[in-house]
């Protein structure tokens, strides 16, 4: 059994995980759960790493894996919101579509009103936008000018995941991402363009290519 505390935060962690792929920092733990200090949020953290409903990721600032929640969400949910109810097949979702993805274009930039209708069983959890996709860079993979990239909105990836990144908050591109000792590397998938490598800090992931959609 948990206690009150120590279920709020299980429940606010994977909330946040789900949200953004990045777990919240012990300052926002602190706040969202009303505590007075963060010694508090380390004990509720152990104590929930203890029973195997947790783990911290090595060698990751911020980084908590979620094990398992428990079975039945009740009042002491952080969030009000009830359990989302499953999905049927051939449910349809509007997701907000943010435009053309194109050199020299941030992500902020594309926002707008449209939204695109797209299939629920294309969508995993957590927060997703379209993106309509232009140029040829990533034709091996299957990705054509013109497709609709489906994106997970997260901040964190993992080597091999094609991904949204934000170049020196101004260049908006379509990659597969790569880490190449201290440099980022960036891979098209076409054999007439060249991988791009940058420092961390110029690199911001602003989501995770989860589907694709074709018109024809």
């Amino acid at each position: 059994m948990l206690t009150r505390k120590q279920q709020e935060l299980l429940l606010y962690i994977d909330e946040r995980l789900h949200q953004s792929g990045v777990s919240p920092s012990f300052e926002e733990m602190k706040e969202a759960l009303d505590l007075k200090s963060k010694s508090g949020v380390h004990r509720l953290i152990s104590a929930l790493e203890e029973r195997g409903f947790i783990r911290r990721l090595p060698n990751r600032a911020r980084a908590l894996e979620v094990l398992k929640v428990p079975e039945v969400r009740g009042a002491a949910s952080v969030s009000a919101a009830p359990p989302t109810p499953p999905r049927a097949a051939n449910d349809v979702l509007d997701i907000p579509l943010h435009g053309r993805i194109a050199a020299g274009t941030p992500i902020e930039a594309l926002q707008g009103t449209d939204t695109l209708p797209v299939p629920a069983a294309l969508l995993g959890p957590g927060e997703h936008y379209a993106l309509e996709v232009a140029g040829d860079s990533m034709v091996e993979l299957g990705i054509l000018d013109g497709d609709y990239a489906l994106i997970r909105r997260q901040e964190t990836a993992r080597d091999g995941e094609i991904v949204v990144a934000l170049i020196d908050d101004a260049e908006a591109t379509l990659k597969t991402l790569r880490h190449e000792g201290r440099m980022i590397r960036l891979d098209p998938a076409n054999r007439q363009y060249d991988p791009q490598r940058y420092r961390p800090e110029q690199v911001q992931i602003q989501g995770r290519l989860a589907g694709l959609l074709r018109r024809y």
